[in-house]
């Protein structure tokens, strides 16, 4: 990629960073509220004009672009290497349990793939983490899906080797390629479900498309997954129903 087209490239995908983290941050400060009282914390966040502060998620994902700056791609290494990196430079982002234990080896010199592989009793990572960082990588390569698709997968190598963890991965960042691209509402869900790899996530993902956009939200999310398990398939499919829902109002979508 020539010096005009990184550079240009880096802007959507630190807007689509921008994006990520104000979310995150958002998401985080009604962290543990019960489900019914969401819709009043909201508020309550929004009237306080307290800063919000972000996570892990938006931590892993300046990893992400720090990678494609310096790489013009998902360098698999390096991108394990910056996630450690960061994470003991600053641990207190609220990283699970297996993040923390799996960045502390790779930070000890242990090889990421075999780690990652080691997670939950040998199946890997199912869980949203991968899918949370990954909208930047749609930004960078915005126009191209199938390549926006194969470096999302890459990205979630170090830390979520199950299939499905990579799978939301990959639905986020095409989902955000074709945002940056001015796609057609009608458009995007298909789209995305033909870049994810099989499996439960690509499943909802097609209940997604089916349901109705101007059904009830709070109906919608009890029937695809609100991220309370934390898994890419509980939380990736309504993240992107509600997404393509409010698609020219990121604050409406929030």
């Amino acid at each position: 990629m020539d010096t005009f087209m990184s550079d240009a490239a880096l802007v959507l995908a630190r807007r689509s960073l921008l994006g990520l983290a104000i979310g995150d941050a958002f998401g985080e400060t009604m962290f543990g509220e019960p489900a019914e009282a969401a819709q009043r914390a909201a508020k309550r966040v929004l009237a306080a004009r307290r800063p919000w502060r972000w996570t892990d998620d938006t931590a892993m994902a300046l990893s992400i672009v720090e990678v494609l700056g310096s790489h013009g791609a998902i360098d698999v290494d390096a991108l394990a290497d910056a996630f450690a990196r960061r994470w003991a430079r600053d641990p207190d982002r609220g990283y699970g349990a297996g993040a923390v234990r799996l960045l502390d080896r790779i930070s000890r010199g242990a090889p990421w793939r075999r780690e990652a592989q080691k997670l939950f009793g040998g199946q890997g990572s199912y869980g949203n983490g991968a899918a949370m960082r990954a909208a930047p990588i749609g930004g960078y390569f915005a126009g191209d899906l199938d390549r926006v698709r194969h470096e999302a997968l890459r990205s979630a190598e170090p830390t979520h080797a199950h299939p499905d963890g990579a799978a939301g991965a990959a639905a986020v960042a095409v989902a955000a390629a074709l945002a940056a691209s001015g796609a057609r509402r009608d458009d995007l869900l298909p789209e995305v479900i033909r870049c994810t790899p099989p499996g439960i996530t690509q499943e909802r993902l097609r209940r997604a498309a089916d349901t109705d956009l101007s059904a009830d939200p709070l109906r919608v999310g009890l029937a695809l997954g609100t991220g309370l398990d934390v898994a890419a398939h509980d939380t990736v499919p309504f993240a992107l129903w509600v997404a393509v829902r409010h698609l020219s109002s990121f604050e409406d979508a929030i």
